[in-house]
């Protein structure tokens, strides 16, 4: 797809990846609308790009609705819709130690909230004949993140739905990508916003995985890799599972051994 004068949607669009998505977006050539839960930041964001802010809790199917009714007032269809809202919380003790409450959130941004946009804009897009969903998950979604099942768990289930609503759809000119990065500089990582990440092998900037997922859309590609190794990890996974689980426990207790705990927020420093 050719993003000039296209009407792209991204949610989560605040900061972050999205912040960084909106911005490649705009500079395609899109009118880009920033859906947020954070208002302000979210008007602000949408200022730098001339673009459309509207507050949106993502986990609001009431919400979504409105925010796809008013970029249709505004801009009168949706040609694209990026899901990219997410949270991860870790867990305290062991892999069902997290609150019920966060496993539902995580299933409810990380899920729900693809089901809800695809429930919304799907009738609009098939009777045209096209539309594209961009929806972002993880490698935690392909492979898993050692220290939080939630969000694994989670984004497994978001890859499984972009993969229906491309096996769906795809014969009504439905287009879908989903993307899978590893470690993101994101203050949801615990990154500052000017810190220097280079010190970090493996980890890239939101602006990296923008480019990467422009790219992407360009080709119609469905699996958007910010980061080329997944594709070797992926691999490495399906020709042995067994093998892949005790490297996976290996890596685990060497993380462990050397920082402590497993929280997201410090294992990227052994990346």
């Amino acid at each position: 797809m050719k993003l000039k004068d296209k009407t792209v949607v991204v949610t989560g669009g605040a900061r972050g990846i999205g912040k960084a998505l909106c911005n490649a977006f705009a500079r395609e050539g899109a009118q880009v609308v920033v859906a947020d839960i954070l208002e302000h930041e979210a008007t602000e964001a949408a200022a730098e790009i001339d673009g459309l802010a509207v507050a949106c809790d993502v986990t609001r199917e009431s919400d979504i609705q409105q925010l796809v009714n008013e970029t249709e007032r505004v801009y009168g269809s949706i040609d694209l819709f990026c899901s990219n809202a997410g949270i991860c919380s870790g867990e305290p003790d062991h892999s069902a130690s997290a609150s019920n409450d966060t496993w539902q959130v995580c299933w409810d941004i990380h899920v729900m909230a693809h089901v809800y946009a695809a429930r919304t804009v799907l009738p609009s897009m098939i009777r045209r004949g096209e539309g594209y969903f961009v929806q972002m998950a993880s490698a935690a979604g392909l492979l898993s993140q050692i220290g939080d099942a939630a969000y694994s768990a989670s984004k497994h289930a978001a890859v499984g739905f972009a993969e229906s609503l491309s096996i769906t759809h795809g014969d009504d000119g439905i287009k879908v990508s989903v993307i899978c990065p590893q470690y993101v500089a994101t203050p949801m990582l615990g990154f500052d916003k000017d810190e220097d990440i280079n010190q970090y092998p493996g980890v890239i900037s939101p602006e990296h995985v923008a480019k990467t997922v422009v790219d992407g859309i360009g080709t119609e590609q469905f699996l958007i890799l910010p980061h080329p190794d997944v594709e070797k990890f992926i691999q490495f996974k399906t020709d042995n599972y067994d093998r892949w689980l005790g490297g996976m426990r290996k890596l685990r207790r060497n993380i462990v051994n050397q920082i402590g705990s497993t929280r997201i927020e410090d294992m990227h420093k052994l990346v």
